[in-house]
């Protein structure tokens, strides 16, 4: 077997296949043994049937299963030769001549590469980093949640107006100026608690005025914001009709809560549990905003080429998310003009080619610190994907091989670890005299990391 290669860009490379026909007739004649253990034709016992005869009669399966084991077994020996690891899939020219017996068969395939980046310095590289803070107000309305979903209900029995701490029964429907109803805007039985903001504040305010065994309407304006787009802003004549009153009887903030809401010891130990979730989550986004300002330092004066195929994917799959986000907002996609939709696609277009610089240089990061994704951590890192989307683990590792998906998994892991890498390295010595609103220096990070090593390992992963 010989191959050339043909650099078509900086990222992207072409090799020309030449088999011998000694190799091609080899291989053709393996192929034909195993179809000829394995069928059995009129007159014949299985596995004795003559081979020019199995040739014939399962000519186009042969040759393609042939075609195929002279392909595949060629290419992972060029590409070990060329030790070079393709980005995406190899693309096979479309002209290749077909397979004959006695002649060499030629084929070319392409794919795009890494391109060659010079590294800036990273070790010591200043960054700010805030301190995270949790509020004892923060605590205290955790524990006022909890305690109201802990609350015992007992029916109002005077006839009185709805207040603050009580839970109204009622049948509601919305109707626009012509008064036909928008749709999605009724329900039976639907129950609203009184001054804990579960609803918009122009229906709260109306349930307020409307007694038990009573019927109001008013108007009610969506917020502009409102997660529905249908009704973002938009006013409606909200109808009410209010079955019943239920006043709550909120338990008492004591040990004795504690053990029944999250089976703790003691209110104390109750408070600290909260303490530490959001000061872990804190600490997450606050390492997550240093390491965003890390990448765009670093990123900042760098200039390589993008492959064209890499960008050209993850622009298909922003997009192909946004307009499921269009869907799920009611938007019809039919009544997008074409400026919105190239609109869509260029801002597309630009998130993808950043996305790929980014995954790019640290990907680079990663070869040059040696990291590696371990079958372990690739493993726990299907079982999240799993996990969080309800599906079982033997059904995500399918789909991920079907779809040969593994290879895009190793890259966002060895990703993760670069920039984690990154992180540990940084220090904020240049950051000296800067204002930063209280922030501390990344190296401070990492020591408070080592200090609370202990208790972190107690602590629940999330992704």
């Amino acid at each position: 077997m010989q191959h050339t290669v043909e650099d078509l860009s900086p990222v992207k490379k072409k090799v020309a296949v030449t088999v011998p026909a000694e190799e091609v007739d080899a291989v053709l004649n393996r192929t034909i043994a195993q179809y000829r253990s394995r069928v059995a034709l009129p007159g014949f016992r299985k596995g004795k049937a003559p081979m020019a005869m199995i040739e014939k009669r399962f000519s186009q399966d042969i040759y393609s299963d042939a075609v195929n084991e002279l392909v595949n077994g060629n290419i992972g020996e060029i590409l070990r030769e060329m030790d070079v690891d393709p980005l995406g899939d190899l693309s096979f020219d479309g002209d290749n001549a077909p397979l004959k017996r006695g002649e060499a068969f030629s084929y070319a395939f392409s794919f795009e590469t890494m391109p060659a980046m010079t590294l800036p310095e990273y070790d010591g590289i200043g960054v700010a980093e805030e301190t995270p803070v949790v509020e004892e107000k923060e605590i205290d309305d955790v524990l006022e949640r909890v305690r109201r979903g802990m609350a015992e209900r007992a029916p109002v029995e005077e006839k009185r107006l709805p207040g603050d701490g009580d839970v109204v029964t009622m049948d509601f429907a919305g109707f626009d100026e012509n008064g036909e109803p928008v749709e999605g805007v009724s329900g039976e039985n639907f129950q609203v608690a009184i001054g804990d903001s579960q609803v918009i504040p122009d229906f709260e305010a109306l349930a307020r005025t409307i007694m038990p065994g009573d019927s109001g309407e008013g108007k009610v304006t969506f917020p502009e914001d409102y997660g529905h787009k249908p009704l973002a802003g938009k006013t409606v004549t909200m109808k009410i009709t209010a079955k019943s009153l239920q006043a709550r009887k909120l338990p008492e903030l004591d040990d004795e809560f504690a053990k029944k809401a999250g089976g703790l010891d003691s209110l104390a130990a109750m408070r600290d549990n909260i303490k530490e979730t959001y000061m872990k989550n804190r600490k997450e986004m606050v390492k997550a905003k240093a390491q965003s300002l890390l990448l765009e330092k670093l990123l900042e004066n760098m200039d390589f080429p993008l492959p064209e195929g890499m960008v050209e994917r993850y622009t298909q799959n922003i997009m192909h998310g946004r307009v499921q986000e269009l869907s799920r907002e009611g938007k019809d996609l039919a009544t997008l003009v074409e400026d919105d939709f190239t609109k869509m696609k260029e801002e597309a277009q630009k998130e993808a080619a950043n996305f790929a610089k980014t995954q790019l240089f640290l990907l680079t990061v990663a070869k040059k610190e040696g990291l590696e994704a371990t079958p372990q951590e690739m493993n726990a890192a299907l079982r999240q994907i799993a996990s969080r989307n309800g599906h079982d683990i033997k059904e995500v590792q399918e789909h991920y091989s079907r779809n040969n998906l593994y290879p895009a998994l190793r890259d966002r892991i060895l990703a993760d670890k670069a920039m984690d890498r990154i992180y540990d390295k940084a220090s904020g010595e240049d950051m000296a005299g800067a204002d930063t609103d209280g922030a501390k220096p990344a190296k401070a990070k990492k020591a408070e990391k080592t200090t609370d090593e202990g208790s972190a390992q107690s602590e629940n992963d999330s992704e």
